[in-house]
């Protein structure tokens, strides 16, 4: 593929899947590289509605294939909490630190045994031509009591990935590729892109 939008702003998504692409995308373009780009409205129920409203908007609005994600941190103890409010869940614009601090507090006295949770991300790539899949992934882990390393964004200080001993803040760039919910999303859209690839070649 030779131009893909991905319809975020986040340097640090884009840092992500610029290595996770590698090989497979001559060109990854941020919406913030697009002049007048719309903020999409995030107001749908599930990851993959937003997901969807993001990379159609995306599609239409630059004329190129586009790619969006819906991710967040879905606590059980939370009934799913924040979910797909993550980004926002202490109000519209708020820091990292914001939405950390109100996950710790709502979190407070809960013991250890009950902290589990889940990263979840959905993808969805959409062409100007009307081809739409949707790719997701998940990990395990539990919510720590303080924020442990300086690495990652979001909640990746506070989440302790299953079987690492480590937050996904302390794992390194090449770590957190391999496992994490982004990850397995985009494994299985290098997998589409490969496979839509051979396609073309063939016809």
């Amino acid at each position: 593929m030779r131009h893909l939008v991905v319809a975020t702003r986040n340097k640090g998504k884009i840092i992500e899947i610029s290595a996770l692409l590698t090989g497979l995308v001559d060109k990854i373009s941020s919406a913030s590289e697009f002049a007048s780009f719309p903020e999409t409205v995030e107001d749908r129920a599930t990851f993959e509605e937003n997901a969807l409203k993001k990379a159609r908007e995306a599609a239409w609005f630059t004329g190129f294939p586009a790619l969006a994600d819906d991710s967040g941190l879905v606590v059980n103890f939370l009934d799913g909490r924040p979910g797909v409010f993550s980004a926002r869940y202490a109000g519209e614009g708020a820091s990292d630190s914001a939405n950390n601090t109100r996950l710790l507090e709502e979190l407070n006295g809960v013991s250890n045994g009950n902290r589990q949770a889940e990263f979840v991300c959905v993808l969805a790539y959409v062409t100007p031509e009307g081809t739409e899949q949707l790719f997701s992934g998940r990990v395990a882990g539990r919510i720590l009591n303080e924020a442990k390393g300086d690495g990652g964004f979001g909640y990746d200080p506070l989440f302790l990935v299953d079987g690492f001993g480590r937050s996904m803040a302390e794992l390194s760039l090449t770590e957190k590729n391999g496992i994490s919910h982004r990850a397995q999303a985009f494994e299985k859209f290098r997998e589409y892109l490969e496979q839509s690839n051979k396609k073309e070649l063939i016809l």
